[in-house]
């Protein structure tokens, strides 16, 4: 495979950067990074504007980043994402390059899945939850982490059982069925504005527009606060309130949540947590002298 332009020397790296909000520990973690169709991406963006930012090859395609955050608090180890997994069919394995890579990067990180005690997913598309289960080499699907309780939009369980034409390829009931039907997901049913606890110092909100319950993850210790914004802002070179993916459900709601979420966390300086960021994972927003959101 050639090499994509976006490559770096530490574009393989299994670790993708460590931060210390108060007094917990965030480790990124790496499924691999993939490739996606850059106008899909980008949405009505005119692709002279968004490859200023995000260099494209042949094809169109973009390098995507898969970024599972590790919080550990003291007393729970907390995983948030957990990638593409490895159930994908051989010809979406070979469209998007996947590399099934998470399980070494908990190995690099030291972190023993056994100890995860909880997993959040912001979202069921299958490049945020792939790794909730594992196909082992008899063909049996087994939780990736066997001592964890999982937690879930139950809007996403009942949207991705409906296999809509817009977006049923998303959604691969493998990825969290059984985890439902075993009662080790509990289903959540968060709404816009409201800050649900999952565990001390961890909560989720939900941020309508990419999918219907689409939730961030809010991190606060010792008066530090993160927040894993999932695909309301996939990478930082989404930053700008109209760009938006052509994968969102609504993008009128898009702009209106993004505006929302700005108007906290770029006066109170959040750590922004990107999901799809492969090479800044995560950093402060602030507004340029045009007041467009810039990182800092």
């Amino acid at each position: 495979m050639a090499v994509h332009p976006a490559e770096r020397a530490d574009s393989a790296d299994l670790i993708r950067g460590r931060a210390f909000p108060g007094d917990f520990e965030l480790t990124v973690l790496s499924d691999g990074w993939y490739l996606l169709d850059g106008g899909a991406m980008f949405g009505v963006v005119p692709r002279p504007l968004w490859s200023k930012r995000v260099p494209a090859d042949e094809e169109n395609r973009i390098l995507l980043g898969l970024n599972t955050v590790v919080v550990r608090t003291g007393r729970h180890t907390v995983v948030i994402e957990t990638g593409i997994g490895n159930k994908l069919s051989d010809k979406l394995r070979a469209i998007y390059a996947a590399k099934e890579q998470l399980p070494r990067a908990f190995e690099a990180a030291g972190i023993r899945p056994e100890e995860v005690d909880v997993v959040i997913n912001s979202h069921l598309h299958f490049d945020h939850c792939g790794w909730n289960t594992t196909r082992t080499p008899d063909g049996r699907l087994a939780p990736t982490f066997a001592n964890a309780r999982y937690f879930a939009h139950r809007g996403e369980v009942e949207h991705g059982r409906l296999q809509l034409e817009r977006d049923a390829i998303s959604y691969i009931s493998d990825n969290y069925d059984p985890l439902v039907e075993s009662g080790q997901m509990t289903l959540l049913d968060t709404r816009p504005g409201e800050m649900q606890p999952i565990v001390p110092g961890i909560s989720v909100e939900c941020f309508p527009g990419h999918t219907a319950q689409l939730l961030a993850i809010h991190i606060d210790s010792a008066g530090q606060h993160a927040t894993y914004i999932s695909d309301l802002i996939p990478t930082s070179a989404h930053l700008d309130l109209t760009w938006g993916m052509g994968y969102d459900l609504d993008p009128l709601a898009v702009i209106e949540q993004r505006k929302r979420f700005y108007a906290r966390a770029i006066p109170e300086q959040w750590l922004v947590l990107f999901t799809h960021d492969h090479h800044t994972p995560f950093g402060t927003v602030g507004l340029n002298e045009k007041g467009k959101p810039v990182m800092r």
